[in-house]
Formats: structure tokens, C-alpha cells, sequence
């Protein structure tokens, strides 16, 4: 066990659950997760083997067949799977989101029908809000859901579906303006819809086209899709919570999570980046000792060390808090700026500390290098996170003159 980026207080189950988690993330994902990686294949074993873990339930309660733990020590494991390769922990978190979102929203009915399957691994979830025009404003989408009968019927286009082709069940974020008259706020007429399907690319059910993998630059052996809604019919027991007009309520809550667990995964990042680099700085000599002995490295290793401890510590805080049933994006929005900004800056200096090497494909650091940026944009983009951090300060700070 590393000396950084240890947590206090933890119970013996937590603890047993993340030694079994780092043991399978040694034995079973690092060995192989960067072939799999460069040749963008889809994990399968490793999925596989998440399942018999139990992961795909940490957090649905027990009485749905899960394990039913707490978001801390669902971060703690995605910051150990990330260590091991950041996609395994992105295939999770999506599953989880949608679950989280049945869990606290869902209608008995669909927490009944939804869960016990998730817990299982046998429905795995993914979620959209985003749009191809959209970037960060949410409250902008032009997907809607209209209702007909005892149904929806939903056209749009979604983009940057983690698991879009892999996932069985996705929480789609629509425009709805039934029951909301005109001038009504925009986030107000916003509604969630459980939208059920194969898995596969293609038409995947009628009105309802995957594509197929955006080719991306890192981020790879995960699926990312759009997804096209044409003319698909929905029955209206398929509307998050039954209500319509809080979807977009129900996303932001599964974002703030979403959000904690980003954190995690540049936690993890950042950890495997300083493992690679203190090892490779005691490996590798210049000028007749090893490149450790020089201050320059000895500098970038100090300040490589803080950041992984400093941002281990914000993730956990956020999570804690969330536990504890406290508001908690204040706190999220810190960790996943803290922590990702500080992930891009370990690898780079990782890559730097690997001379010429780093930029080989033959070296783990390599793949780092091209995973991290995504951390920087994925579930609010830095600029984000600060928006939301300023205006909650200024409320939690408002001047009384």
C-alpha cells in the first residue's frame, strides 16, 4: 500500500473491499490496459470480473440485491480502478449514476424492476443530457418528449453517451412543456425518461439509432456514442419519478455524485503518473547516478506527491459530506477542479521526468498523457466547476453592509 493518498476512519469492510479492489486492479487490469487500449477494445473480462466483485451493486441497497455502500467508498474503489485504467472506471461510474438516479427519484415501480438487474450487472445503465450544439448550457436542449396517449414520443439527438451502445438502459434528459405554460423557466420544463434498448450500434429499437464509437483521443476501450431519437415512443410509466418538469433537478443531483467520482478517477490518474514517474526517475541514470539524485527531479517528485495528496483529500471530504446527507456542491465542484487540473499536471510531469521515452507507446505514461485531458471537460468543464464554486461562496459569504 502507497504512503499517499491514504483515508482515515475507514471500517473493516471498506477496507477489505478496497484491498480486494486494488488486488484486481494489479493482477487484472494493469497488465493489459494498454494494449487493450491502443487497439480501443472494449474490456470485456474486466467487466466481467467487476461483476462477480459486486461493484456493479456498491452502491443500490441491499434489499435490491447490492451492497449497499456509501458514495465514499464507491470513490475510493473508482480511484483505484482509475490507477488502473481511467476507461474501466468510466464503464462504472455511467451505470451508477443511472442507478443513483432510480435510487433517489425512481418510482417504486421502476426502483423494483431497474435495480436488482443493475445490481447484477445484467442492466447497465448510461445517461444523457448533452446535445452536438449544447457544450455546457444545459438548459438549452432541443430534445423533446411529447406526449400521445399513454406514451412519449421523443426526437433529438444526444451526444457523448459513455456505454451508448454497451448499456441496456439509458436516463435521457428531454425537453417536456405538457403542463408548463409558456415562460416558464426552461430548467423547469426539462423531464428525465428511462429509455430501454439492446445493446449493439444501429437501430437498437424502433426510433432509436446508436451510430457507432466517437474516435477519440484517449479515453479509448469504453464506448462513446450519440444517439438519435426518432420518433420513439415511451410509455409514460417510463417518466423518471412519474412527474414530469424535474429533470432537470434529478441530473443535477446525478451530477453532483457524477462529479465526486470524476475527482476520483484524477486521483487515481495522478496516482498511477507519480508511481510510473518515482520509479522510472530511480531506474533511469544521467551524468552517473540516477536521475532520483538530481534536485530538478527531487523537485517535480515534492510537488507531484503534495498534488495527489492535496486533491486525495478534497475527493474524500466531498464524499463524506454527500454522506452525510449535507449539500455538497460546493465541495464536489472543488474536488473535481482540484483534482483534475492537478491529474493533467502529475502526468505531465511524469511524461517530462521520462525524457524522450514518454513519448513512446511502448510506456504506460504515454497513455496517461492523452486520458488525463478528458478529466479537465467530463461532467462540467473547469469553467464550470468555478462558476459553481463562486456563486456558492458568494452566497455562504454575503456581504451584510
Amino acid at each position: 500500500m502507497s504512503r499517499l493518498a491514504q483515508t482515515a476512519d475507514l471500517t473493516d469492510i471498506q477496507r477489505e473491499i478496497l484491498s480486494t479492489v486494488r488486488d484486481f486492479v494489479d493482477r487484472e487490469i494493469l497488465p493489459v490496459a494498454t494494449e487493450l487500449e491502443h487497439r480501443d477494445e472494449y474490456p470485456t473480462r474486466i467487466v466481467e470480473g467487476l461483476k462477480e466483485l459486486g461493484l456493479f451493486g456498491l452502491m443500490i441497497p441491499e434489499e435490491y440485491g447490492g451492497l449497499g455502500e456509501s458514495l465514499l467508498t464507491y470513490a475510493l474503489c473508482v480511484e483505484e480502478i482509475a490507477r488502473g485504467w481511467m476507461s474501466v472506471s468510466g464503464i462504472i461510474n455511467t451505470h451508477f449514476i443511472v442507478a443513483y438516479l432510480l435510487k433517489q427519484h425512481g418510482t417504486q415501480e421502476q426502483r423494483d424492476t431497474f435495480l436488482p438487474r443493475m445490481a447484477a450487472g445484467e442492466v447497465r445503465g448510461a445517461f444523457s443530457m448533452s446535445e452536438p450544439g449544447l457544450g455546457s448550457d444545459v438548459s438549452a436542449i432541443t430534445s423533446k418528449g411529447v406526449k400521445d396517449g399513454d406514451e412519449y414520443v421523443l426526437d433529438g439527438q444526444k451526444m457523448w453517451l459513455t456505454n451508448g451502445g454497451t448499456s441496456t438502459l439509458v436516463a435521457v434528459l428531454c425537453r417536456s412543456d405538457e403542463g408548463h405554460p409558456q415562460g416558464t423557466a426552461r430548467h423547469r420544463s426539462m423531464t428525465t425518461f428511462l429509455v430501454e434498448k439492446e445493446p449493439g450500434f444501429g437501430e437498437v429499437r424502433p426510433g432509436l439509432t446508436i451510430p457507432g464509437k466517437i474516435d477519440k483521443m484517449g479515453y479509448k476501450g469504453v464506448d462513446t456514442t450519440e444517439l438519435i431519437m426518432d420518433g420513439l415512443r415511451i410509455p409514460a410509466n417510463r417518466v423518471l419519478g412519474g412527474t414530469t418538469g424535474r429533470g432537470f433537478y434529478q441530473m443535477m443531483d446525478g451530477v453532483e455524485v457524477g462529479r465526486v467520482n470524476v475527482a476520483a478517477r484524477g486521483c487515481g490518474v495522478a496516482q498511477r503518473a507519480f508511481e510510473l514517474g518515482v520509479s522510472y526517475a530511480q531506474q533511469r541514470e544521467t551524468f552517473g547516478k540516477p536521475i532520483a539524485q538530481h534536485q530538478a527531479i527531487q523537485f517535480k517528485l515534492a510537488e507531484m506527491a503534495t498534488k495527489v495528496e492535496a486533491a486525495h483529500a478534497m475527493m474524500v471530504n466531498a464524499a463524506r459530506k454527500k454522506d452525510s446527507g449535507e449539500r455538497n456542491d460546493l465541495e464536489a465542484g472543488m474536488a473535481k477542479y482540484l483534482a483534475s487540473e492537478y491529474c493533467k499536471e502529475v502526468v505531465e510531469d511524469a511524461f517530462r521526468i521520462h525524457g524522450g521515452y514518454g513519448f513512446s507507446k511502448e510506456y504506460e505514461i504515454e497513455r496517461l498523457y492523452r486520458e488525463a485531458p478528458m478529466l479537465l471537460i467530463g461532467e462540467g468543464t473547469a469553467e464550470i466547476q468555478k462558476m459553481i464554486i463562486g456563486r456558492r461562496l458568494l452566497e455562504e459569504y454575503r456581504f451584510q453592509g
